[in-house]
């Protein structure tokens, strides 16, 4: 006799989103407080910059619980999908916007950052944390053929990103004395945030993206949102 297999509703997936984004929100809340404290003790526009990335993604977890949250009015769902995405989109482009001119300013000064060992021991724990989240959203995404949710994992994924650049230029100021790891690894950060920030903009952003049967996603097709 063969058995039965559940395939989640809607409501679930909503509900999963719902814990994903609130246990961002508490993590990144966290996260933007250690990386600011230790980024501005150490003189470190990378550390300062990642904590700042924390707060932007903060936003973009806002956004989305606003998105989940109003998932059940129909007649809402594809306006709300659409204004969540571009948000999320203004929201990388921000954080590039800063990070980019922050790390300018530090190279054309020669501010050399002090050891960050908090700092270090932050983007080992986002490196192991950001991944197992980006991938929880990515389902969850799936599930909703969200494109905001999936704009959203990206913006989990780059996080994961920023902590091993930021890892890097940590270790190599600490271990080499490199001072300009530091700031070369906040410029290295802007154009991955940029074209993430100009991709959920121009909506190109889909839940398919990430979809084993790509085929079969959205219908047969990955639409823009419009």
């Amino acid at each position: 006799m063969a058995s039965s297999v559940s395939i989640p509703d809607r409501s679930t997936f909503v509900r999963r989103g719902l814990r994903l984004e609130y246990l961002t929100l508490a993590w990144n809340s966290l996260e933007a407080l250690i990386a600011v404290a230790a980024g501005l003790i150490a003189g470190s526009i990378a550390l300062v910059g990642f904590g700042i990335d924390s707060v932007i993604e903060c936003s973009s977890g806002a956004v989305l619980v606003w998105r989940l949250r109003t998932d059940a009015e129909v007649h809402r769902r594809e306006r709300v999908e659409q204004v969540a995405l571009r948000l999320v989109g203004f929201s990388f482009l921000l954080l590039a916007a800063y990070v980019g001119y922050e790390a300018v300013s530090t190279l054309l000064k020669r501010e050399a950052p002090e050891h960050s060992l908090p700092g270090i021991a932050l983007a080992v724990a986002s490196l192991i944390v950001m991944p197992l989240l980006a991938r929880a959203k990515r389902r969850v995404a799936q599930g909703l053929n969200s494109g905001a949710m999936h704009a959203d994992s990206r913006q989990t994924d780059l996080c994961a990103y920023l902590s091993a650049i930021l890892l890097l230029g940590l270790l190599l100021n600490a271990t080499l004395g490199w001072w300009w790891a530091d700031p070369l690894a906040g410029l290295v950060m802007v154009p991955i945030i940029g074209k993430e920030g100009i991709d959920a903009l121009s909506g190109k952003h889909c839940a398919c993206e990430a979809a084993v049967d790509k085929e079969n996603c959205c219908g047969g097709e990955c639409h823009e949102q419009r």
